[in-house]
């Protein structure tokens, strides 16, 4: 027996006689007395917000760091004794430029999470923009070289927090490398430059051109012959978490070439050569974790949400170094379930 389906939305419309003389007339409108509808409520927090600072009030500390787009400066706010991070970007922006600018950091402004850097505040200043951004006294992991697999763990763990958060908000990173992950004293790490990275970045990595540097981009981000053309930014946010992950471990850039090489040798490593592994000596599930992150098709890698899962993060808990108890305890639970990689190694 067919369910009976639910009439169409006109059903009965055609048995109806429409009488002409049956109607109202509109009543009179004097404009002298209308009055504008109030605005709905504002979903902005009530408390004390970084939109109230004012940049006559900022006095620049010192410098943190600088490139070829600008530099990076310490403020310190007069009124509070806080510190931040005041970041100027050089150069004359198209009107285009500087209001998509200012339209992302304005919904940037509304992200909250213990591992992303929190942007507060935009500033237009003497033909500059200025994002006034969270101090993070610890500065970058560049440079980094980290073999404990423990302490590796919990920095992916915090990562992958933040990147997952970002994710759900449907905001893609677009430029995750070491030079984008902060530490704080806490030790803290939080993911700097997201959403406007492809402007952001330019500041403070010199081997940036206009476009960004491709040593962490995905191979089918740099070559667009591959995956059919498409292009899923999360996943490449996944690719380079993972060759960020790998060179902490190995203590340099894990592709035959330097990340400073030229486009075609760095394009040549990344697209025509197999995706870098972690060598035999580390841990199996440090391994594998790699491996998830570092497939070359871009439907094949892992998720955030699911990396957080992956048994070499969970294996060490959630130690309370800052980052919070973002994953609880699932011993070897694999999602998807596990791939030939893994039982292969």
């Amino acid at each position: 027996m067919r369910p009976q389906q639910p009439p169409p939305a006109d059903a009965g419309k055609s048995n109806r006689r429409r009488r002409s003389d049956l109607t109202l007339p509109l009543p009179h409108r004097d404009p002298a007395l209308a009055v504008p509808l109030p605005l709905p409520p504002s979903s902005a927090p009530s408390s004390t917000s970084s939109s109230q600072l004012d940049y006559s009030e900022l006095d620049r500390a010192s410098r943190i760091g600088s490139g070829a787009g600008g530099t990076v400066y310490k403020v310190i706010h007069r009124p509070t004794g806080n510190i931040y991070a005041l970041k100027v970007i050089y150069g004359n922006h198209e009107d285009a430029v500087r209001n998509q600018m200012c339209r992302e950091i304005q919904i940037l402004r509304d992200v909250d999470h213990p591992n992303v850097v929190k942007c507060h505040n935009l500033f237009d200043h003497s033909g500059e923009i200025q994002v006034l951004l969270e101090f993070m006294d610890k500065g970058s992991l560049e440079g980094t070289h980290i073999t404990d697999e423990r302490t590796l763990s919990d920095l992916a763990r915090q990562v992958l927090a933040g990147l997952s958060y970002l994710h759900r908000r449907k905001i893609v990173h677009r430029d995750i490398k070491p030079s984008n992950l902060l530490i704080n004293s806490r030790r803290m790490v939080k993911i700097a430059d997201f959403g406007v990275s492809r402007v952001l970045a330019q500041t403070m990595d010199p081997c940036n051109s206009s476009v960004g540097t491709i040593a962490y981009m995905s191979p089918e981000r740099i070559n667009t012959d591959l995956n059919h053309g498409q292009y899923d930014g999360y996943a490449g946010d996944i690719w380079s978490l993972g060759v960020s992950i790998l060179e902490f471990y190995l203590g340099k850039f894990p592709f035959s070439v330097g990340r400073q090489g030229d486009w075609a040798s760095l394009m040549c490593a990344i697209c025509m050569s197999q995706p870098p592994e972690a060598p035999a000596s580390a841990g199996r599930e440090f391994r594998d974790f790699i491996a998830c992150c570092l497939q070359r098709e871009p439907a094949r890698r892992w998720t955030a949400a699911q990396l957080l899962k992956h048994p070499f993060i969970v294996q060490y808990g959630s130690p309370g170094s800052g980052g919070g108890n973002m994953v609880h305890h699932q011993a070897h639970q694999l999602l998807p379930p596990p791939r030939q990689h893994y039982s292969s190694a």
